[in-house]
């Protein structure tokens, strides 16, 4: 078993120390504290089993990217049928 600190394990699994902070407090990941030089540190225990789970659970930035992309088409699909009722509306106006 390895250990690393937050930074390092944010920086090998290209994630950000808000996130890893959520992880340890939600108990995702096996972590332990330790106090050197008068500080709590916190440790991030790496071993296989942990490191298989936590890459399944991290979304690759190209996987991002087209999440986003589907997310932008789902929301414009929603705005053109409420468009397309208003024009029909106005339509029916006239």
């Amino acid at each position: 078993m390895e250990r690393m600190t937050i930074k390092a394990y944010a920086v090998k699994h290209k994630l950000s120390m808000f996130n890893v902070m959520k992880m340890v407090k939600s108990g995702k990941v096996k972590s332990e504290v330790t106090e050197e030089k008068g500080r709590e540190i916190t440790y991030i225990v790496c071993d296989e089993e942990s490191e298989s789970g936590i890459e399944e659970q991290i979304i690759p930035i190209e996987n991002k990217e087209e999440v986003q992309i589907l997310e932008t088409l789902r929301i414009l699909t929603q705005e053109v049928q409420v468009l397309r009722k208003e024009v029909e509306a106005l339509k029916q106006k006239i």
